[in-house]
């Protein structure tokens, strides 16, 4: 996606694009999810080994005693608006953003 984007005043900007976040680094606090108006991230639980066990919809979800932690993944990409409301919030700064004109379909 590449053209000319601009704020409501007529100032130049180049929305970036959340495209994914660290695993490793993510610590599942939620900040970024609940400023995110446009559902692009969501919850979801790790076993000990890494591995996704799936979305957490219910704080009581322990996916049969294998849940381990919970980190945030990127599930909804083409949701974004590219706000950067979510790089505002997170405390261990995991998220990568991709300029609007970088970003491929």
């Amino acid at each position: 996606m590449t053209g000319s984007f601009v704020t409501r005043d007529g100032s130049s900007w180049v929305p970036k694009y959340l495209t994914c976040i660290d695993a490793a680094t993510c610590i599942g606090c939620g900040r970024c999810f609940k400023v995110c108006s446009r559902e692009v991230m969501h919850l979801y639980g790790v076993d000990e080994a890494g591995g996704i066990l799936g979305i957490c919809d219910d704080e009581d979800e322990d996916f049969d005693g294998e849940l381990n932690r919970m980190i945030m993944v990127v599930d909804q990409a083409g949701r974004c608006i590219g706000c950067g409301a979510c790089a505002r919030v997170c405390p261990k700064n995991c998220q990568t953003h991709l300029a609007a004109d970088k970003v491929t379909a």
